[in-house]
């Protein structure tokens, strides 16, 4: 195994502002609430799946009729759970002639990602296997 020392930011006079968490003051009754809504649709496991076969297609969009068969579930409540999605602000769909063609708004998942990210603490150290300390038994 390679004994590389890992770098850690914050520490040897080094900026831990490279990637910093975008969230620096609480949220406000709005923020939250908005914030809440988007969550709210995403814990659901039929909605998480649907909008992970979305953004997981090439192309970045898909036919509802390539989404309904991947559920054992009727093609009205498929609906349901896209229509949700659609409110929340996480996709948005189209429709060309008889079917509905569904993609991921990416600056709902690009505001997710931010809440969810934070910034390392310059107190946080990660150690390499040689300089882990040794169980006391």
């Amino acid at each position: 195994m390679s004994k590389q020392e890992l770098v850690v930011l914050g520490q040897n006079g080094q900026s831990a502002d490279c990637c910093p968490g975008q969230l620096t003051a609480p949220l406000d009754q709005d923020q939250a609430a908005d914030l809440a809504k988007i969550f709210k649709a995403l814990g659901d496991p039929v909605r998480l799946r649907l909008l992970s076969l979305i953004a997981s297609r090439a192309g970045r969009e898909v036919c509802v009729c390539d989404l309904t068969p991947a559920f054992d579930l009727s093609q009205p409540t498929i609906s349901h759970h896209l229509k949700l999605l659609r409110q929340a602000g996480l996709i948005d769909c189209e429709r060309r002639g008889t079917w509905v063609y569904y993609w991921v708004l990416p600056t709902t998942l690009d505001r997710l990602s931010t809440f969810l990210t934070t910034a390392q603490k310059p107190e946080t150290t990660f150690l390499t296997t040689a300089q882990k300390p040794e169980a006391t038994a």
